[in-house]
Parts: C-alpha cells; structure tokens; sequence
C-alpha cells in the first residue's frame, strides 16, 4: 500500500505539469525566469526570434531581440546587444557580432561577442573569436584565433598589449 514509489512520483510530477497549466497566460515570463536569470534579458517576456530547420537565409541579419539559428544563414548577423544561439542543426556560414553567441551547431566566419562566446561538446567553429571571455567544450571543434578583450578596453590598446602574448599559448594549444 504504502511505497517511496508511489509517493514522489503522485506529487512531483503532477505538481509540475499543473503550474504551466494553470500559468498558461503567463507562460512566457515563468520560462524567461529560469531559463534566463540574468536581469539583462528580462525587458520584455518573448525577445527570441528562431529560423527554423528547413529556413535557408542568405544576406543579412540584423534586429533588437535574441536569435535562435536551427537552419541556414549566409551572410553577416549583426546583433550587438543579443544573444545569438546556433543550434544543432544550425549551418552558419556568417560572421557573427552579437552581446554572446553560443555555438551547438557549425559556422563558418568570424565571431565578434561583446561578453562571451560558448562552443559546446557538438559545435564546430572555423574562424576568429574576438571576446570578453570564451569556453570550449571538450569534443567541440574549433580551428582560428582567439583575441580576448576586456569590457570597455579600446580594441587597438588591447590588441598591441595581448598580441605577442595571446598567440602563442594559442597556438600551443592548437
């Protein structure tokens, strides 16, 4: 009659499938919260836009609000201020300006973050990051140069102070 079994899974499951239910009008700013914790992104509650699997965009990308790439885009994506996630089934062959971009999936060009640049286990990065900080997965693919720069820095005082530096621990790596 009484088993742990029964027990946890009764309330812990239900529980979780009844608060987006009941919250279905405010799903939107209930996913934004955990998803995204930081009080950066909180401005609006939808601030994702997504190119599909099957979309195939040539030219160029530029808006206000985050973008989740999971097809193909050729061209340049300029989004300062956003995120930038290209997902695992996300061709890029772009270079890419963007607050942080998250790699899943493969590009090809440059990337320029002005806070970080993630290139997960599955990723595939072939050209130069420019970026506060930067993290590379193990198994992640990655083939440029990397050029660190602090927030706020000039590019041209922090490129003459990290040059001679930077590189060669790079290419020790590579």
């Amino acid at each position: 009659m009484w088993k742990p079994t029964n027990q946890p899974a009764t309330p812990g499951r239900p529980a979780e499938p009844e608060r987006p239910s009941t919250a279905a009008p405010t799903a939107a700013p209930s996913l934004s919260e955990p998803a995204a914790p930081r009080p950066v992104t909180t401005t609006t509650a939808s601030d994702q836009a997504t190119i599909g699997k099957s979309l195939v965009i040539k030219g160029e990308v530029t808006g206000s609000e985050s973008l989740y790439i999971d097809g193909r885009v050729e061209g340049s994506i300029n989004l300062s201020g956003n995120r930038v996630t290209v997902g695992r089934n996300g061709v890029v062959a772009a270079n890419i300006n963007a607050r942080e971009i998250v790699v899943l999936g493969k590009v090809r060009g440059n990337l320029t973050a002005s806070d970080r640049v993630d290139i997960r286990s599955d990723g595939s990065l072939t050209g130069d990051v420019v970026a506060a900080r930067i993290s590379i997965e193990d198994g992640a693919f990655f083939k440029g140069g990397i050029d660190i720069r602090k927030a706020g820095a000039k590019p041209e005082e922090v490129k003459a102070s990290t040059s001679s530096t930077a590189e060669p621990a790079i290419a020790a790596r590579a």
